[in-house]
């Protein structure tokens, strides 16, 4: 006599479950595919923040922090130059002075998150509320609600992207940094390294911070913040926020389906036409 076959259905359950999560997982990290620069510039330039050919984006993340922020305003009002400043919801409610205070000297002030962590598992619970209390702290010290959204890390996953929609964020990335997060970052190596990705219609990520990278690395940029500007401007390129880039909508389709050289201390940058 046969016996009965054994249908072991709590381990084709655990089976089914980590399957879905898995696919979830994929789906939720998939875009985060763009943080990659070659696939991020040639498929998707918005979301780069490309905008008009004689126009460079100058943008900081991580702010405000009273150590440095204001070094950073004062230099760039000597410069003449406004920027965004892709600003930490936590950090603008410890010093919603000078969050204003950057709002009130010109500059644009955006979201960069409520905190600066890495969203490895989908919840969308948490990005959208999180995001949502980002921008009330955001537009209560700007005066307005902001307009743009950059993840921290540059990760922008699907449950992000999505919560940004939701409460009206436009995500926007670089197509140029200056590496000057890295505890061995010099005016020098600032500029060189900005030199080497920026052109004309390029968004230029530099930190006004060093709360969440290398001690005193904020120097380095700050140091090389005048000679990008001059030699931006040298190269017949205007500098300022993302305002007045001439970025669009970004209504694009993301990976996984989700809609949306230079000497050493010299910037070798081009127009581009």
């Amino acid at each position: 006599m046969s016996r009965p076959a054994v249908v072991d259905v709590p381990a084709r359950h655990a089976t089914a479950v980590l399957t879905s999560f898995a696919l979830a997982t994929v789906a939720h990290i998939g875009p985060a595919a763009t943080w990659l620069p070659g696939l991020r510039h040639r498929f998707f330039p918005r979301l780069a923040g490309a905008g008009r050919p004689d126009h460079v984006a100058l943008t900081f993340d991580d702010g405000p922090d009273p150590t440095s922020t204001p070094r950073f305003l004062d230099t760039l009002d000597g410069l003449g130059v406004r920027a965004t400043f892709f600003m930490l919801g936590e950090s603008v409610t410890r010093h919603p002075a000078l969050a204003r205070e950057t709002a009130e000297r010109g500059h644009e002030l955006a979201v960069h998150g409520w905190t600066h962590d890495r969203p490895w598992l989908p919840a969308p619970a948490r990005d959208t509320a999180d995001l949502a209390r980002a921008v009330h702290a955001v537009g209560q010290a700007g005066g307005h609600p902001p307009r743009w959204y950059r993840p921290p890390y540059g990760i922008l996953t699907s449950g992000r992207w999505a919560a940004a929609r939701r409460v009206g964020l436009r995500p926007v990335l670089w197509t140029a940094w200056g590496k000057d997060w890295t505890a061995g970052a010099t005016p020098a190596s600032v500029r060189t390294t900005v030199g080497a990705g920026l052109r004309g219609g390029g968004t230029l990520l530099l930190h006004d911070s060093d709360r969440l990278s290398a001690t005193g690395c904020w120097r380095a940029s700050l140091g090389a913040l005048a000679g990008i500007v001059a030699d931006c401007r040298a190269a017949g390129l205007s500098v300022g926020p993302l305002a007045e880039h001439g970025t669009e909508a970004l209504d694009v389709e993301l990976p996984g389906g989700v809609s949306q050289t230079g000497s050493r201390g010299t910037l070798s940058i081009r127009r581009r036409v």
